[in-house]
């Protein structure tokens, strides 16, 4: 089944991690053994064979580069200036990989169909495809993605922005974790500064995406207020069953809902379930598997009255990997049993289709740029 992934770092695991996206994972894996500067080494999920093998044809791919002043407790770039540049070098490796024919850029609603289209047209798969090479390693196509910005802080200037808009971003988070320099976000306090209700009025007039994803409840709601376009949370579960405020409360997504938003399902077990420790829980003390996805996925579709509103934002090797994913997730290409699932649980073809592609695909016709 085609999958959108409306969350994947994969520019800063390019350029930060030094990955070489166009290996195996078990290449990856093998080169990082003994590698201790990130604790996620020799645990990535995410390459391009392994998005083909899944069948994930388009993705909401990020830059993203935290501003972190003296007193900063979160590690980042000392100047604007500095996480500015660190968000251009991931923007050219972009481009480096559209040259490569391995990924291609989607700006326009009409690029979107045609790349969609592109995919459907692939030979099909063969009988027991879990057992043998799927058809886009046979028939390879470039991999789509939506540009998407995570934490603002890297906007030296509104003028930065809209050079960002020019040069393909379509959707933008102004928060990522703690303080911000436009918004608040994970485990942070306070309104939601003057600069960035400048920021939300300039994407608005640029026509672009809100990525509600990480903003605080302060910021959130005076976000939401402000700006008028189309929003959406790339990556963010339900608090309910999750309880910390990266997740989402019930009233914030039934705002989501009520704006025509759709909420992608994020898979770092700290997301899925009560209690986890950072850096100290691992999958095997809750038995956490891929199944407690679908919770938060019925969650959504309950308080939505219909299963339009939710998709998948994996949010893989965002900073972690299988230490800190579900038992029987090995790669991104595991996303494949969400169908199979959801079925058991009563979806529908068409829900189901609509959970692992459909409802972004078809917010994204309605609001990018024809």
């Amino acid at each position: 089944m085609f999958i959108l992934d409306a969350h994947l770092d994969l520019a800063m695991n390019a350029l930060e991690w030094n990955r070489d996206l166009t290996w195996s994972v078990e290449r990856i894996r093998r080169w990082e053994l003994g590698k201790k500067d990130k604790t996620d080494r020799g645990n990535g999920t995410v390459t391009f064979p392994e998005m083909r093998r899944a069948e994930i044809g388009l993705c909401v791919a990020t830059q993203i580069a935290r501003h972190a002043p003296y007193f900063h407790r979160l590690p980042g770039w000392n100047s604007p200036h500095q996480a500015w540049a660190q968000t251009q070098g991931q923007l050219a490796w972009y481009r480096a990989m559209e040259e490569a024919g391995e990924l291609v850029s989607i700006r326009t609603s009409t690029q979107l169909d045609a790349h969609f289209k592109l995919w459907q047209k692939l030979p099909a798969p063969e009988e027991k495809c879990y057992v043998v090479e799927s058809r886009r390693k046979a028939a390879k196509a470039p991999i789509g993605f939506v540009l998407s910005l995570e934490g603002a802080d890297s906007l030296i200037t509104l003028k930065h922005l809209e050079r960002s808009y020019a040069d393909g971003l379509r959707a933008l988070g102004p928060a990522h974790y703690g303080t911000g320099v436009y918004a608040h976000g994970t485990d942070s306090e306070g309104p939601l500064p003057a600069r960035g209700k400048d920021l939300l009025k300039e994407m608005d007039r640029l026509g672009m995406i809100l990525d509600t994803t990480h903003l605080n409840d302060e910021n959130f709601w005076e976000a939401v207020d402000i700006f008028q376009g189309p929003l959406w949370a790339s990556h963010q579960n339900c608090r309910v069953l999750a309880p910390w405020n990266r997740q989402f409360a019930d009233d914030q997504i039934k705002t989501v809902i009520q704006r025509g938003g759709v909420l992608g399902m994020a898979f770092d077990g700290i997301m899925m379930v009560p209690g986890w420790v950072h850096h100290r829980s691992k999958a095997a003390d809750f038995q956490l598997k891929i199944e407690r996805i679908c919770d938060h996925i019925d969650h959504i579709c309950q308080l939505a009255g219909n299963a339009k509103h939710v998709g998948i934002g994996t949010d893989l090797d965002g900073g972690f990997g299988t230490e800190q994913t579900p038992l029987d997730m090995d790669t991104i290409y595991d996303l494949q049993t969400i169908p199979g699932l959801l079925k058991k649980r009563g979806y529908k073809k068409a829900e189901i289709e609509g959970i692992m592609s459909g409802n972004f695909l078809n917010f994204l016709r309605k609001h990018l740029p024809a």
